[in-house]
């Protein structure tokens, strides 16, 4: 499937969120049951759902999120990647797409997304999570929320904040690009508000980073 026909299908103007997370991080654990209940939310409000369509939190994001979807019709998308020990796709997805570079893969993701978030995860997630970052800091892509939710992110905003910004790596506008919910409630509300101002016809809306800033 071409990536037109790709958007097409899943009607191009939808407002859609990505999550990004481990795939090691199982049933029970409370980080799944975050990341599950935040799914469910976006499915209820009607947002559509992209996730790497693999295991662990990704299965958690797209179960959540076929359940809150029942009512609305929301997609469950899932964006798969090739791998040799993990990553087939999960069985909650109304729309995949399987890939065998990742390169390729990250930029399906920007294209479809208007806002990311990143749940707890390792290496891959933290790929994604820069290659997000880096697009919305060099404006390549519209300037959509990057989320990072749970308590995983504390130190590395802080490390974030104490090293690379104190010695004027980057600037600090770049760093509040980033938003910390410690809960998906509080994912919800920058993601409420990003919503509202797409459904207003605000493609390139800039929220207000004081009202969120973190702590």
């Amino acid at each position: 499937m071409s990536l037109r026909t790709l958007r097409e299908e899943l009607e191009e103007e939808k407002f859609r969120v990505s999550i990004f997370g481990s795939a090691r991080i199982k049933m029970g654990d409370p980080r799944y049951k975050q990341v599950n209940a935040l799914g469910k939310m976006l499915g209820e409000k009607g947002i559509d759902l992209v996730t790497g369509g693999g295991a662990g939190l990704m299965v958690a994001a797209n179960s959540g999120h076929k359940l809150g979807s029942k009512k609305s019709g929301a997609h469950s998308i899932g964006l798969n990647i090739k791998l040799p020990n993990e990553q087939k796709a999960n069985k909650h997805l109304d729309v995949k797409k399987e890939f065998s570079i990742f390169s390729d893969r990250l930029d399906e993701f920007m294209l479809l997304s208007n806002v990311v978030v990143v749940a707890p995860g390792g290496v891959g997630t933290l790929l994604e999570l820069m290659y997000s970052w880096q697009l919305v800091q060099v404006e390549h892509v519209c300037n959509m929320p990057i989320i990072l939710m749970g308590d995983m992110w504390k130190g590395f905003l802080e490390w974030l904040r104490e090293n690379p910004l104190k010695l004027k790596m980057f600037d600090e506008k770049d760093y509040y690009l980033l938003f910390w919910a410690k809960t998906p409630r509080e994912a919800m509300e920058v993601i409420n508000e990003a919503y509202e101002a797409y459904k207003m016809g605000d493609k390139n809306f800039c929220l207000n980073y004081k009202k969120y800033k973190i702590k």
